[in-house]
C-alpha cells in the first residue's frame, strides 16, 4: 500500500507547474484577469519571479488566487513537505507562509 502512495506521490511531484495553476473556484480565473486588467493586481509572473528565488531546493507546485482577499496563495514541496506562501496581489508583499 506503501508503495502506491508513493507511487502517486512522486508522479504528482513530476506534473510541471501548469498543472497546477487552475484555480479551486471556477471563476477565480475571470477574476484575477479582471482584477489585472483593472490595474488592481500585479501579474503572477511578476509574483513568481519575485518569490520562487527565496524557495531554492523547493518545487513550485503552483498558485492559487483568492479574488474576496486578493491573495496569491504559491504552493511548494520539499522532502514530503507542503508549504504555501500568500502574496498580496495588490503590492506583492508575502504576507505569510504556513505548511
Amino acid at each position: 500500500m506503501r508503495w502506491i502512495i508513493a507511487f502517486t506521490a512522486l508522479g504528482f511531484a513530476a506534473l510541471p507547474a501548469t498543472a497546477f495553476s487552475a484555480p479551486n473556484r471556477p471563476d477565480a480565473q475571470g477574476e484575477v484577469r479582471r482584477d489585472l486588467r483593472a490595474g488592481n493586481v500585479r501579474s503572477l509572473r511578476e509574483i513568481e519571479r519575485t518569490v520562487l528565488p527565496t524557495k531554492p531546493g523547493m518545487q513550485y507546485l503552483g498558485p492559487e488566487y483568492d479574488p474576496a482577499a486578493m491573495v496569491y496563495r504559491l504552493k511548494f514541496i520539499r522532502e514530503g513537505h507542503v508549504m504555501f506562501v500568500d502574496v498580496d496581489a495588490r503590492t506583492g508583499q508575502v504576507l505569510g507562509e504556513s505548511r
